[in-house]
């Protein structure tokens, strides 16, 4: 393997996760946008009201650690781990409103799951990724 090929493979699998998250969060906001403001409540079914306009918001944030991740800044490891872990907590509630007897419908359950794994995967990669030696320039970035 030549010199410098892994930080060469890994710059690109940041590009990628970068552009996944810009297109993920676009998605998201678009999506969720529907069915909170336009004419998609009656096609989302027995949606959940909380996990909705969580991932309308979380749509932003992804757009911008998406753009973080894409000019390679440890920020948006950082905000990646956040969503990551907001979603699942997200994802927790929902398992809780379910268990309660809550309506819902199934395709949140794969929706919520697919979420929760994308973001720890991009958080991960951020995390091994971004990272630098501590007080180096690019460290306040």
């Amino acid at each position: 393997m030549p010199a410098g090929s892994g930080c060469s493979a890994m710059r690109l699998a940041l590009r990628i996760a970068a552009g996944v998250a810009v297109l993920f969060g676009a998605a998201t906001v678009a999506s969720g946008g529907n069915v909170l403001f336009g004419t998609g409540a009656a096609a989302a079914g027995a949606y959940v009201p909380f996990v909705v306009w969580f991932n309308f918001f979380a749509g932003f944030a992804y757009v911008t650690a998406g753009i973080g991740l894409w000019l390679h800044r440890r920020w948006a490891a950082r905000l990646a781990l956040a969503l990551a872990v907001l979603t699942a907590a997200v994802f927790a509630a929902f398992g809780l409103h379910v268990a309660v007897g809550g309506a819902f419908e199934a395709r949140t359950v794969a929706a919520m799951t697919l979420r929760t794994l994308v973001w720890a995967g991009i958080a991960a990669l951020a995390w091994f990724g971004l990272r630098m030696p501590a007080g180096s320039a690019s460290d306040l970035r």
